[in-house]
């Protein structure tokens, strides 16, 4: 039986009503493929067919129940995702059915004082698609054109569902302010890290640092750069073989992308590892969610005089991704660990639970 998906109880509805398949979250740890109404084009909005949605370390988080109460079930998640467009609304121009594009999930309010100043990541109450409200993994959604960036046709499908998360690696790499020649060290190889990593060698030829602790992480960026040196930390001393790699010099940029990190004996956490590792007036920039307190000891910091910049999501990067996707300057495909069909988005995050070494990005595929 259809069902209508209102972020707080499922409801039969009329057989006369157009529907769609959705993967919805019906409870916490359980996704279900389910027959769910079908979005209508509105007035000033553009009706988008889901090609593919991507599993989200966010989305984790959401599917254990760990975002409760800002989610609730049932919902329809999905903030990474692409498509074509279906329909045009009225009063829209200057989109076409047809065309490719990747839905920038973010919404701000517009009001505050960070949106006042322009600073939108920071905006007080922002909200995303596919957390605040239902999201992508379904097979149609209707969006505003002004949250929609349009994608060249040579683009494969399967990577235009990246570039929500090839945007956050650049506006990374923006916030840290990374210059031509600086080395780096990123202390986490996830999904982040590795976004972060495209970014770098967009400016970068210069030695990149990895650090983790599970070794087919480790694995991806050298396989896909030169000049990248991993580091498992459960073996070695981070700070200890950068300085070591760098004749004590230590990186112009440190990035954080580990949040909840593990204790490891006779290590300082990442953050403090970061300013360890970096030379006098280096940039750490911090993107690392975990909910933890990081003790830091400042005077490493002061005595260096080096900042550290925080970074979250993205701020119109979506149009630098899809740039540097369009020129063949990144390597999507080195995210992507396996794809499977929409009806089995269950599986997909079950997978991600229980082999995290070897999984990076699941697709999930929303054609019919």
């Amino acid at each position: 039986m259809p069902y209508i998906i209102n972020n707080e109880y499922l409801t039969e509805f009329k057989s006369n009503i157009s529907s769609m398949k959705a993967a919805v979250l019906t409870a916490y740890k359980k996704v279900d493929w389910l027959e769910v109404e079908k979005p209508s084009c509105k007035a000033g909005e553009v009706l988008i067919q889901v090609n593919f949605g991507c599993i989200c370390g966010s989305d984790q988080h959401i599917h254990k129940g760990e975002f409760h109460p800002r989610t609730k079930t049932p919902m329809i998640m999905g903030h990474e995702f692409g498509g074509i467009v279906a329909e045009v609304g009225t009063g829209v121009e200057g989109w076409a059915v047809g065309e490719k594009v990747a839905p920038d999930p973010i919404i701000w309010c517009g009001k505050c004082p960070a949106c006042l100043k322009g600073h939108f990541p920071a905006c007080s109450s922002l909200k995303l698609i596919g957390i605040d409200m239902d999201g992508g993994f379904t097979e149609f959604i209707s969006l505003p054109p002004s949250m929609l960036y349009k994608v060249p046709s040579q683009i494969p499908d399967e990577h235009v569902a990246l570039v929500e998360v090839l945007s956050i690696g650049c506006h990374a790499k923006n916030r840290a302010g990374l210059k031509k020649d600086d080395t780096v060290v990123i202390w986490g190889s996830g999904k982040v890290g590795l976004c972060i990593l495209q970014a770098v060698r967009t400016v970068t030829d210069n030695t990149v640092f990895m650090v983790d602790i599970l070794e087919p992480r480790l694995a991806i960026g050298p396989k896909y750069y030169e000049n990248v040196i991993a580091i498992d930390a459960s073996k070695e001393n981070p700070v200890d073989r950068i300085k070591m790699e760098t004749d004590g010099r230590g990186v112009d940029v440190a990035f954080e992308a580990v949040g909840h990190a593990h204790d490891i004996e006779g290590l300082v956490t990442p953050v403090r590892g970061c300013i360890q590792s970096i030379v006098g007036g280096g940039t750490i920039c911090v993107l690392g969610l975990g909910n933890e307190p990081v003790p830091i000891l400042f005077k490493e910091l002061i005595w260096k005089e080096a900042k550290i910049v925080s970074s979250r999501v993205s701020h119109g990067e979506f149009a630098e991704a899809i740039e540097l996707l369009s020129k063949g300057l990144l390597k999507p495909e080195a995210l992507i660990s396996q794809t499977l069909h929409g009806s089995q988005t269950q599986r997909g995050f079950e997978i991600l639970e229980e082999n995290p070494a070897n999984n990076i990005k699941i697709l999930l595929d929303f054609r019919s």
